[in-house]
């Protein structure tokens, strides 16, 4: 018998985007502190957030969650989602807005671009550490929680993200590092500081 798609509560996904976008964010941040010693706000938005990563990881949980235990079946099609949303999302906001907020044209084995081979190496050991360790400890925390502080925490984060995203519509967030065109993050670097942002992914779930 076909095994049934399981869904959850709107806001056990709810805050799940929430925390993985966050968490997408600090990825990104603590990359740009270590290669470039520098503070960058990554993203579209002005608020401590990635969208792209809490779409991802909910993507991520809704198809792979019985795969925990073949973490290599994981990693490649982690690799694989993650690339393509990555890919289209940077032809929608490129498409949208005439900027880009990543550009991997320096790097090797890229597309357009928009991704590369390093990019989705990444994705696929995030998508491991999200299937194999994170969902776990994260449903520890949801279920600890009771109704009414996650209904709060989601009308929190809910109301404060519309409000920046209508003002974002119309002035997108821009500068250097964040839209420009300077390579991404380099792949020497990136692969140096990958062990060290694991290590703050986990610590912070």
């Amino acid at each position: 018998m076909k095994k049934k798609l399981i869904l959850r509560p709107f806001d056990y996904y709810a805050l799940l985007f929430f925390t993985t976008a966050f968490v997408g964010w600090l990825w990104e941040v603590l990359l740009y502190l270590i290669t470039n010693h520098t503070f960058v706000n990554r993203g579209v938005y002005r608020g401590p957030y990635l969208p792209i990563y809490g779409i991802g990881c909910i993507v991520l949980i809704l198809l792979l969650h019985r795969m925990r235990k073949k973490p290599i079946f994981v990693f490649v099609l982690s690799s694989f989602l993650c690339s393509t949303l990555e890919y289209f999302s940077g032809v929608w906001l490129e498409k949208k807005w005439g900027i880009r907020w990543w550009n991997y044209s320096e790097h090797m084995f890229n597309i357009q671009g928009h991704i590369c081979l390093i990019s989705a190496i990444g994705f696929g050991l995030g998508g491991v550490l999200l299937i194999c360790l994170v969902q776990p400890i994260f449903n520890k925390f949801y279920h600890h929680m009771t109704i009414k502080m996650r209904i709060t925490l989601c009308l929190t984060f809910l109301l404060v993200f519309i409000a920046d995203a209508t003002y974002s519509v119309a002035t997108p967030n821009t500068g250097m590092y964040i839209s420009t065109f300077y390579p991404c993050i380099s792949v020497t670097h990136a692969l140096q500081s990958l062990s060290g942002i694991i290590l703050t992914f986990i610590l912070l779930l």
